[in-house]
């Protein structure tokens, strides 16, 4: 990192755009002492929000963390909320992951949060619903019964499938999420921590693809031109 003195200010050099940025401008990392500007902070952190992970550090090798307060100089409203909500993900373990099942909610939810047996309520939305079957509460049949009853999938979740194939979004083979890539390279965090190809659906290892699709496409390289 660069620092100048000027007549009127300091500026410092950002080791990533290596443009000449006024201190003020200039992010600090807690925990150690990387520093970069704001405009290279926010493509860093919402990237990796997009790709389902916590932000960290960008200095290679680092893993000083980042917080909401920490950068809530250069954070959006949008942003905010989407590290929240991958603050909750990463903070529960996969095997406690709860999903609500209703639309219009979705909440993410841990189970030693919820209380009950089979049946759980929603801690956003009050809605019941099965935590074994990932339904809506099926009441008076066990869980058993209702597999019997409804072998096959919805008819929304047919018409779901169908919507997925034609506009080649895929779908987690570990918590069934649905995701459609709109930006960014091929490899895929879902919010339930798989990671795996978007091209072919393989899995990811130890931060290494299993396939041998390309990284990314240019039909997908991100623009942060007028973005709030």
């Amino acid at each position: 990192m660069d620092t100048k003195s000027t007549s009127k200010n300091t500026v410092i050099t950002c080791v990533i755009c290596l443009q000449e940025t006024d201190v003020e401008c200039i992010f600090s990392v807690d925990g150690c002492s990387h520093h970069y500007c704001f405009t290279c902070m926010k493509k860093h952190v919402e990237m990796k929000l997009l790709h389902g992970m916590v932000p960290k550090c960008p200095h290679q090798g680092c893993n000083s963390e980042l917080s909401i307060e920490n950068c809530n100089k250069f954070l959006t409203s949008k942003l905010r909320e989407m590290m929240r909500q991958r603050l909750k993900e990463a903070s529960i373990p996969v095997t406690d992951k709860v999903y609500c099942p209703f639309p219009h909610c979705s909440a993410l939810m841990s189970k030693k949060e919820l209380v009950g047996s089979a049946a759980r309520k929603c801690l956003e939305c009050d809605g019941f619903f099965c935590v074994n079957c990932k339904v809506p509460w099926h009441n008076n049949i066990t869980c058993g019964v209702y597999k019997e009853m409804n072998p096959n999938p919805p008819a929304d979740d047919v018409k779901l499938k169908t919507l997925a194939t034609k506009n080649l979004w895929r779908q987690c083979v570990k918590c069934s999420h649905m995701i459609e890539l709109s930006q960014g390279c091929y490899h895929i965090t879902c919010r339930c921590g798989f990671e795996f190809c978007y091209k072919c659906g393989g899995e990811w290892r130890d931060k290494k693809a299993t396939c041998s699709c390309p990284l990314w496409d240019e039909h997908y390289i991100w623009d942060d031109q007028n973005r709030d």
